[in-house]
């Protein structure tokens, strides 16, 4: 069942002038309610102005984005409680830290939506355990936080708040590995757990790979594709003459099944290759546990 639609959708920047630029093209996708969805493309591929329309962030210049079925911009107007349903994470979201301590900060948008103090707290509570955030640090101030502690905080914000569909675009810019793998472990589990549609802009394929179920693929502001993730990664040859990496891995065993090194070529994480290397070395009697 689709949550999130775009049917016909046409964003031009500059229109009338000489700037004029097309940056969304006649799009029409239909997002499944549930999971994650991935969307990737080159710079200037139209990703960042796709998703703000989701949320109502831009108007369309034609077409239209339906939220369960329902227009949000019916009768000139955007839909009322939108950006309460459709959460928007915008990259470097700590930015957006301004609240004298961390719980206000998690508590802002809960509050805005006119709840009651009790069910304000259990919001805040809960995204902070999930965040592993402490009460010791709900307690202070967000600037007091490192650059990894106050992305889990504006993160939880949005979180807190408990929308049908949550949207992160480049949710772990310039962090560390070990950071990506926080957040992304986070936004899986919440997925997991919540039953919320998530939706992942991201220039890292490794990450697409690992976290989403499918993928939107943008390319000079026109859709690709929206394919399931194997589908997609199986079409290497195609991404990178559009300018888009593909998983390292899937390189690699490119180039195994062309010396016959390989059965599979459609690999995408590190688990599905230690998976083939282990099929391969049981068909040709080798050993797996070494």
């Amino acid at each position: 069942m689709s949550i999130l639609q775009t049917e016909n959708l046409t964003c031009v920047y500059g229109k009338g002038t000489p700037f004029e630029r097309t940056a969304v093209d006649n799009v029409s996708l239909s997002i499944e309610k549930g999971g994650i969805t991935g969307i990737i493309g080159h710079t200037g591929s139209g990703k960042s102005t796709l998703i703000q329309h989701f949320n109502g962030l831009l108007k369309p210049c034609s077409g239209r984005v339906l939220l369960d079925g329902k227009d949000i911009w019916e009768g000139g107007k955007i839909m009322p409680g939108l950006r309460f349903r459709v959460g928007l994470v915008f990259q470097y979201p700590e930015y957006q830290l301004f609240e004298e301590t961390v719980y206000k900060d998690i508590a802002f948008g809960p509050k805005n939506m006119k709840l009651d103090k009790a069910e304000t707290d259990a919001r805040v509570h809960e995204a902070a355990e999930l965040f592993g955030i402490d009460e010791k640090m709900l307690a202070a101030s967000p600037f007091e936080l490192s650059g990894g502690q106050k992305r889990r905080v504006a993160i939880a914000g949005v979180m807190a708040m408990r929308p049908e569909v949550i949207i992160f675009d480049e949710p772990a810019a310039g962090l560390d590995p070990k950071g990506r793998r926080s957040v992304f472990d986070i936004i899986s589990r919440y997925s997991r757990n919540t039953g919320c549609t998530v939706i992942v802009v991201s220039h890292s394929m490794e990450d697409m790979a690992c976290i989403a179920d499918r993928l939107v693929v943008m390319n000079r502001g026109s859709l690709f594709c929206h394919c399931p993730v194997n589908e997609v990664f199986s079409r290497a040859d195609e991404l990178m003459s559009m300018g888009l990496d593909v998983p390292q891995v899937t390189k690699v065993f490119s180039v195994l099944k062309k010396r016959g090194l390989a059965e599979d070529d459609n690999i995408y994480t590190v688990e599905q290759a230690v998976n083939s290397i282990m099929k391969l070395l049981g068909k040709k009697g080798g050993d797996p546990a070494c």
